[in-house]
């Protein structure tokens, strides 16, 4: 490229910011040029993040300082609820890749049902494009506008999608018991994530109630054709990073845990960020990598299997994703940045 493209990173301050920078950094093709954090505002990202002292980056500012029209590609990651009124004033020229769940539902009734308020942008609703990438990467090549998944969907959706689709398994009797590192919850100060709350422990939350549970089923009944409802409960570890779903299906009639694990090594057979491993995956196989890791076994229940499926919550859950979607938009090389060696132990 002649020129790179010049990126914003709106709301900086918080977790997936700080991914954001440390792979962007790495990238050839762009140029930080401009960070925003409210509260933060006025401060180095030295000063809130000193791992990233070395970057020599510009201060953090608020929103309504940036001026746009030197700007190519912006990061949304703003809180939730917040990000479609910002987003809707932003110049037509700039590419957006939203980290928040305000443009995932494609329904903009379903969005008002979970997340307590109307869709305050119902008309670029219609424009953005749902950013899991492996299964999307056709419509994200031509999006403005792409909704990157949730972390807990993206765990759930890239093994499920591919057997629902090719009717493997039974749509009516899916469990998806996926467990989370702390940093899925934000950094803001919040008594539920002090170290003495989660230290030594596990905890489900959001128990028939979580928002990504609309988000997953809307890409499970666009894959079989029909309305699925999954039972999803998640739970926050006593770690920083990571997500690990064990998945429950029912096989199809005929079908055998073989076709599941052959389905999905045909499906992304040729994805540098979706392996199929043989044992159990861990989180510390994608510690800090946009990789998802994914295994199939027999359940000793007859004509059921069990997936294991991890990710980096913020990783391929989040920042990664984002980048990877940027890189389609952008028609770079789709691993450029990302090819990172988990970090083990």
């Amino acid at each position: 490229m002649k020129t790179k493209q010049r990126i914003a990173i709106l709301g900086a301050s918080g977790y997936t910011g700080a991914e954001l920078i440390r792979f962007l950094l790495l990238h050839p093709f762009v140029e930080i040029k401009v960070l925003t954090g409210e509260s933060q505002a006025g401060k180095s990202i030295s000063e809130v993040y000193p791992h990233l002292s070395f970057a020599g980056l510009s201060d953090l500012i608020t929103l309504t300082a940036v001026d746009y029209k030197d700007i190519d590609i912006v990061f949304c990651c703003l809180p939730h609820a917040t990000t479609q009124e910002v987003i809707a004033r932003l110049p037509g020229h700039v590419k957006i890749i939203d980290l928040s769940a305000d443009f995932r539902l494609a329904d903009i009734d379903t969005y008002a049902q979970w997340y307590g308020h109307a869709h305050k942008a119902p008309d670029l609703q219609k424009e953005a494009v749902y950013g899991l990438t492996e299964l999307h990467r056709d419509a994200i090549k031509k999006a403005r506008l792409v909704a990157n998944p949730g972390c807990y969907p993206t765990s759930a959706q890239l093994p499920l999608i591919p057997l629902l689709k090719h009717k493997l398994i039974e749509s009516n009797n899916i469990i998806i018991d996926a467990k989370s590192g702390v940093t899925g919850a934000g950094r803001a100060a919040k008594q539920a994530n002090l170290f003495t709350e989660i230290n030594d422990g596990i905890s489900a939350y959001g128990i028939a109630g979580h928002r990504h549970a609309p988000e997953i089923e809307q890409g499970l009944s666009e894959a079989a054709g029909s309305d699925i409802l999954v039972n999803f409960t998640p739970h926050l570890m006593p770690m920083n990073r990571g997500i690990l779903s064990t998945i429950y299906v029912t096989l199809a009639k005929g079908k055998t845990v073989d076709d599941l694990s052959a389905c999905l090594a045909k499906t992304y057979a040729n994805e540098p960020f979706v392996k199929i491993v043989s044992a159990a995956p861990s989180t510390h196989m994608v510690r800090g990598t946009n990789l998802c890791a994914m295994a199939v076994f027999k359940d000793r229940l007859p004509g059921r299997a069990i997936i294991v499926s991890v990710i980096d919550n913020i990783g391929k859950g989040a920042s990664g994703q984002a980048i990877q979607n940027m890189n389609v938009m952008c028609g770079f090389p789709e691993t450029t940045s990302l090819e990172q060696v988990a970090v083990f132990p």
